[in-house]
């Protein structure tokens, strides 16, 4: 029934240009952002998922990061020992020199000189090999009672670095002597232990590296794995979503022309009175 006072035409028509210009540019907003979920309307569920997926990302990024410094430490600490073992060979060369019977006792305490400043740079570099100022190898850092480095998303995702003292105290060659051939004798017997400690603590070094490098290699694989499953959730179909924008915007230009013809439609009827 065509009436005048109430235009019923047009009202319908500026409800669908509204819905129509929504979804326009709802679908500008997900074009440009490059994001599916643009607020939390778009996919509550969705979104929290990848929220809490985007979390863990950034945390496993990080536990990466913690597992390259602890290999870095251990690089450290390996590098000390490995100066630490040369001298203790260099040490076991002099105390094989001083027990030959062909040597003199003066020439075992210019032998002696040597082997005694060796073993105090086995303090000094057990002192010295450190990771940002902490000492490593010399017993009374904490990584002597074992320290945790967080190489996953939960707290309980650790490994703990622990490593050995390498002092001369701990090695045993402190109160060695080679200044005679007995005193030589009784220290290549100490001074094979001492290197077996050595080659002991660079093994057990080894092992947790091996580990660190394995955990990267996994942390790795997660954070990908985890990046695309929230690719999955947030990107947006770029086809899909231009395919809906091209009939949002043909839609939208209908709603406009419906509107403008539905405004018309009284005048029209205006005409019959006259």
């Amino acid at each position: 029934m065509p009436v005048i006072s109430t235009n019923t035409a047009a009202d319908t028509a500026v409800r669908y240009l509204n819905l129509n210009a929504a979804n326009e540019s709802s679908a500008l907003s997900k074009l440009s952002s490059g994001s599916r979920i643009v607020q939390a309307s778009d996919d509550a569920a969705g979104l929290a998922i990848s929220t809490r997926i985007s979390s863990d990302v950034t945390t496993l990024q990080q536990a990466a990061t913690n597992a390259s410094q602890a290999t870095s430490i251990l690089q450290t600490a390996d590098g000390g020992a490995s100066n630490i073992s040369d001298i203790l060979a260099r040490m076991k060369s002099l105390a094989s020199e001083s027990a030959s019977g062909t040597v003199t006792d003066s020439s075992r305490s210019y032998i002696n000189s040597e082997f005694s400043q060796l073993s105090d740079e086995i303090d000094s570099i057990a002192t010295g090999t450190r990771y940002s100022g902490q000492s490593l190898l010399d017993g009374t850092g904490a990584f002597a009672s074992g320290v945790s480095v967080l190489v996953g998303s939960a707290a309980t995702d650790t490994i703990t670095i622990t490593l050995s003292s390498l002092t001369a105290t701990a090695l045993g060659t402190t109160s060695l002597d080679v200044s005679t051939e007995a005193g030589a004798a009784t220290a290549l017997t100490s001074l094979d232990t001492a290197i077996n400690t050595v080659s002991a603590a660079r093994a057990n070094i080894g092992a947790q590296e091996s580990r660190f490098n394995f955990s990267a290699d996994s942390l790795s694989t997660q954070t990908q794995n985890l990046q695309a499953a929230n690719s999955a959730i947030m990107d947006v179909d770029v086809a899909s979503e231009e395919a809906t924008l091209s009939s949002a915007e043909v839609k939208t230009q209908a709603a406009v022309s419906a509107e403008t013809a539905a405004n018309q439609m009284p005048q029209f009827l205006l005409k019959l009175l006259g």
